[in-house]
């Protein structure tokens, strides 16, 4: 029997007719998860069921009403059953009203138990943003709905990998609209959390947090935008005068070669591809996706619900993994 003092992880299914429900089988079919953490399911035993059985797995699916009743044992998953959806009327990749309000609730329970401290901290699996409307969410994604459920005023998209980690400025926006409502106070703001989460969380002692540019060569001098010398630079001087080790801001174009190269500890990004390409060219399948500034832990995969691959354990479940690791390593 191992320990009770590892930390209970709660796991949202997230969308229940994307990959989630086959990566959570996948993942937890590890015996080394188990040697770290005591993992929960928050979702649905009818439907991992059916990706049992779409996916061939063996492994026992144990209801509980209360994370401290979890067996935790490998060869066996500890499922709270939040939602009960008909597997006969739901099929893989195509999302409903139903499956939406499924999925939100998975996530808003979660955060409850975590908040009541019930659960150290929770991985979330992927959800989709149109059924996230299809459900009658005014939410685009778990960030904004996290903030809300946990009233956090200051909050940021970190994605972390063991050789890059970047933080956005701006998230689930048109490029139009980032451009437009980028100013220094939310420049700052992301600077600050992102040196406070990389001391706190990531154990980094006087973190090097460097700065992307907003425009081509960073504006050069004003040729391209005056965005950096209006917002991003006076953000920068603040942050400095309050400690912060911070610099740039540099061109995007070599930033990211050189926080490979280890100069720097995160890249604060102003808006969300520039930090997801070379993000997400490194860590595709091994990056962990943070919310940094809530009062809970929480860790998420870094892809989507591939409605296409739903269902035929093609999905990998590395991202995952690593997502559970890290929330495990932030507990401690």
């Amino acid at each position: 029997m191992k320990k009770n003092n590892r930390p209970i992880i709660g796991i949202t299914m997230g969308d229940p007719v994307g990959v989630g429900p086959e990566i959570i089988l996948q993942a937890l079919d590890n015996p080394p998860v188990y040697d770290v953490c005591r993992p929960i399911v928050f979702g649905d035993m009818s439907i991992l069921d059916s990706a049992k059985k779409c996916i061939g797995s063996s492994l026992d699916l144990n209801a509980v009403n209360d994370p401290e009743s979890g067996r935790y044992e490998n060869g066996c998953i500890d499922i709270l059953n939040i939602s009960n959806l008909d597997p006969e009327k739901t099929s893989w990749g195509m999302p409903s009203a139903e499956t939406g309000r499924a999925m939100i609730s998975y996530i808003t329970e979660a955060v409850d138990m975590a908040l009541d401290k019930r659960i150290a901290a929770m991985a979330t699996c992927p959800i989709n943003k149109v059924s996230m409307k299809m459900a009658g969410s005014r939410f685009h994604g778990h960030t904004e709905l996290l903030a809300e459920h946990t009233r956090a005023n200051e909050y940021a998209m970190m994605f972390a990998g063991d050789k890059l980690k970047i933080v956005l400025v701006t998230i689930h926006v048109s490029l139009k609209e980032a451009c437009a409502i980028l100013s220094k106070e939310n420049i700052l703001k992301t600077i600050e959390i992102t040196g406070r989460t990389l001391s706190e969380r990531f154990d980094t002692k006087k973190p090097c947090i460097a700065v992307a540019g907003l425009n081509p060569h960073a504006g050069e001098n004003g040729m391209f935008g005056d965005e950096e010398k209006q917002i991003i630079e006076p953000a920068i001087a603040i942050a400095k005068s309050r400690g912060h080790h911070v610099v740039g801001p540099f061109p995007p174009d070599t930033v990211f070669y050189n926080a490979l190269k280890g100069r720097y500890d995160a890249v604060v990004c102003m808006y969300h591809d520039q930090g997801l390409i070379p993000f997400k060219m490194i860590h595709f399948e091994d990056g962990v996706n943070i919310t940094i500034g809530l009062p809970i832990i929480r860790t998420s995969v870094d892809h989507g619900t591939a409605y296409d691959i739903a269902g035929t354990g093609k999905a990998d479940p590395g991202s995952l993994l690593a997502a559970i690791r890290l929330a495990v390593e932030q507990t401690i």
